[in-house]
């Protein structure tokens, strides 16, 4: 009987720590409205809070894939997984609205960027050979899956026990955490004496070094450019977009906050879905031609979403977006890999989802000055959708290494 191989056991220690940031990621939007009925602070000033933090998720992700380049990812989660329980128990106690900037903001947005953006595909590329876009697609899937546990766990210790006890929980969470990160994380193969799953038989196991000038390199490349772009273009459509615009879109359209966030979690169960066929898929075709599909699907999908205006239509908006919501991660970190090489991947993927977060927060902002100017988000939904279809021609011509190419067929 075959012996599991242990990478399967890194990536289970790296999907609790990816859960866990995505809990924490959840914590603003699941108790914004009872940090704000217990303390008076306005609405405006907890979501300049949070926007501090989505930057700083966004801006943690090179940091962090340098680091778990040259240091391991070991090291880097335990910091991340830590930090995560130190900013929960502060929030906790905070009573000041420059102790929510620091906290939810600074602390937090750190601390869910150093583990949350890097982690899933430097472990998927360290790890794998064979295999890699489906475990990339696990990650992917696991971050959708720690907001749909944690969201309405969240609202249920908040409004059950209060926001602060809320924030003792989380910060238990986070800590304990940090037990299998401590015990069965390994940084690399060669650590336990193994070689990527999927290498060469009989090639010796491989000490993963990374390149200390792969970003300069990297920059006068137009294949980084060209990633930068596009993942620019999925944070703007996707999170930045409908993860903020859509409730208030659909209650707009008559329907009520409960019947909206419903809709929601089905597009965040059908993105469970499209993340893990697209890691399959991407094992199996080029990676190029599925980011053209999933582009230019949601494209169309999102010029479709100003004519949805029944439950619904919006149901049938939600299933078809939510399938491709981060599908486009695994072919992206896929490309990555194979241009600049495994061992660079978690540093310069994290400036590629760097440029993810900053699509988002850009979108975020202009969908709702949109909104205040014209009084609907018609117009949001339609260039969206326009840069969505520039996004899947962009796709194609990405360069891919032609060696890797032909051995994926």
């Amino acid at each position: 009987m075959n012996k599991l191989f242990y990478g399967w056991m890194v990536v289970a220690v790296a999907v609790i720590a990816t859960l866990i940031a995505a809990g924490n990621r959840s914590v603003p939007g699941a108790m914004i409205q009872p940090l704000h009925d217990s303390t008076g602070w306005a609405i405006q000033s907890i979501a300049f809070a949070t926007a501090i933090g989505l930057v700083l998720f966004g801006l943690g992700a090179p940091l962090s894939g340098y680091l778990m380049d040259r240091f391991g990812p070991r090291r880097i989660t335990l910091f991340g997984l830590g930090l995560m329980a130190v900013s929960m128990a502060l929030s906790a106690l905070m009573t000041q609205i420059w102790q929510l900037n620091l906290v939810w903001g600074l602390l937090s947005g750190v601390a869910t960027g150093v583990v949350g953006g890097i982690l899933g595909a430097t472990v998927a590329n360290r790890w794998f050979i064979q295999h890699r876009g489906l475990v990339t697609g696990i990650f992917g899937a696991a971050a959708s899956a720690g907001q749909l546990l944690f969201i309405p766990a969240l609202v249920f210790w908040a409004s059950g026990l209060g926001w602060r006890e809320a924030s003792w929980i989380m910060a238990a969470v986070s800590l304990l955490a940090v037990l299998p990160v401590f015990f069965f994380m390994k940084d690399s193969p060669a650590e336990v004496g193994l070689r990527a799953f999927g290498a060469a038989p009989g090639s010796a196991p491989m000490k993963i070094t990374a390149d200390p000038g792969i970003m300069g390199r990297a920059l006068r490349s137009p294949t980084f450019w060209l990633l930068a772009i596009t993942f620019f273009i999925c944070g703007a459509t996707s999170n930045g977009l409908i993860g903020v615009h859509f409730i208030p879109y659909a209650v707009s359209c008559g329907l009520t906050p409960t019947t909206a966030s419903g809709i929601l979690a089905v597009m965040g169960a059908m993105n469970f879905v499209g993340t893990l066929a697209s890691g399959y898929l991407t094992d199996r075709h080029d990676p190029r031609v599925l980011l053209c599909i999933y582009y230019g699907f949601r494209g169309l999908s999102l010029l479709f979403l100003p004519f949805a205006t029944t439950p619904e239509t919006l149901i049938l908006f939600a299933v078809l977006f939510g399938l491709d919501y981060i599908a486009t991660v695994p072919p992206t970190v896929a490309l990555v890999a194979d241009h600049f090489g495994r061992q660079n991947v978690g540093t310069v993927y994290g400036w590629v989802f760097a440029a993810h977060q900053l699509g988002a927060a850009g979108a975020a902002w202009a969908g709702g000055a949109a909104r205040d100017a014209l009084g609907e988000y018609n117009l949001a939904f339609l260039v969206a959708g326009m840069i969505g279809l520039a996004a899947a021609l962009l796709s194609l011509g990405i360069h891919r290494s032609p060696r890797l190419a032909a051995a994926q067929g």
